[in-house]
């Protein structure tokens, strides 16, 4: 498996605590981000345990202005944007992901020899997308890059 390693810069995390936990609340939101024409990349809903729950979800840097002037009246101003800036997507991918049990062990374990903290990670069939701080993104992708 050669699998293609890329990284991302000046991208934004942004958490929005406390949000009703219904699909079409969520619908809502990024028609809303569509409609300012902001790209959104990296996407995770925090497991539902009751009626609010957390979604995270990552931008370019330079959407953040626009994003909070939104996400700050949410439900009446109950829901909490907590934001991270000055981050980098490292992401990995590769097809024959699909059917090769070990991948992701192998970048973790990987990504944790460089001893940072990932903020955020997104998955699918073929890709494996982690974020971390600007300042640990080269250490990161260097360690990363070794597993392969």
């Amino acid at each position: 498996m050669k699998p293609t390693i890329t990284v991302c810069h000046d991208i934004t995390l942004i958490t929005l605590r406390n949000i009703p936990a219904d699909i079409g609340f969520i619908a809502e939101v990024f028609d809303k981000i569509a409609e300012m024409g902001t790209d959104v990349d990296m996407i995770s809903l925090s497991p539902v345990q009751s009626s609010r729950t957390n979604l995270s979800f990552t931008v370019k840097d330079d959407d953040l202005v626009n994003i909070l002037s939104y996400t700050s009246k949410l439900d009446d101003g109950s829901v909490k944007p907590i934001v991270s800036s000055g981050n980098c997507k490292i992401s990995i991918n590769d097809e024959a992901m699909e059917n090769c049990p070990g991948v992701a062990a192998k970048v973790f374990s990987n990504a944790a020899k460089a001893d940072t903290e990932i903020r955020l990670i997104t998955t699918s069939e073929s890709q494996i997308s982690l974020l971390v701080t600007k300042s640990d993104s080269d250490a990161v992708f260097s360690r990363i890059k070794e597993a392969f």
